[in-house]
């Protein structure tokens, strides 16, 4: 199963280099585990968060794995429990091309929501004719995000959890056989795209982009 290409990453916007006008805090400041419903039958995922090390975990559908990203660098892997291989990824292979906000890309806050009981704020994000929006509450937690025009794409939180995380689970995983796939084959979340396992498509949580 490939999640949808419309599902980007807000850590690539943590990426962004910082401008005059006002942008939100897209990093979580505390531990935190959020379980999101994804589009039509798509079932849900869960993204946990190390604030201490600003680390990502994003569990793969039908526990087929996990990956590990820093917002920060752009490096991260990809473990296969199943097959037991991990691999090195980057921001770019698993976004797809076209897909991350870069300096030009404008925040607008445009209202405010509640989700789980929090207050968030809603920010519209806009690069190169592209629209999305973004529901994040002032600890940087990302609770709903969308591609504006664009039915389906809407991605919310159904259950958040603020429990300290073990900082062991964000480590590369230990008796697992390394994988390096050539240039030609890096993984990718575009359509047609290189090629990832069927099924390890990692969609994290955060502004929902359309494709080019």
């Amino acid at each position: 199963m490939r999640f949808p290409a419309a599902l980007s990453l807000a850590l690539a916007l943590a990426a962004a280099p910082a401008s005059a006008q006002e942008r939100p805090a897209l990093i979580p400041a505390r531990d935190v585990a959020i379980t999101y419903r994804l589009p039509g039958e798509g079932g849900e995922m869960r993204v946990a968060w190390l604030a201490a090390r600003r680390l990502m975990r994003t569990e793969l559908p039908g526990g087929l794995g996990f990956s590990v990203m820093d917002p920060a660098s752009g490096a991260g892997f990809l473990a296969m429990t199943r097959e037991r291989m991990v691999m090195d990824i980057t921001r770019a292979q698993f976004q797809g091309r076209g897909l991350l906000p870069g300096e030009d890309a404008r925040f607008t806050r445009e209202g405010e929501a509640r989700i789980l009981g929090r207050p968030c704020t809603l920010w519209r994000v806009e690069q190169q004719g592209e629209a999305g929006r973004v529901c994040l509450t002032p600890e940087g937690f990302a609770l709903r995000s969308e591609a504006l025009g664009r039915e389906g794409s809407r991605l919310e939180a159904v259950a958040l959890d603020l429990a300290a995380q073990d900082p062991a689970r964000f480590e590369r995983p230990q008796g697992y056989q390394s994988l390096r796939l050539p240039p030609a084959a890096a993984p990718s979340a575009t359509p047609g795209g290189g090629g990832l396992p069927r099924g390890t498509a990692l969609p994290p949580p955060g502004l929902v982009m359309p494709p080019r």
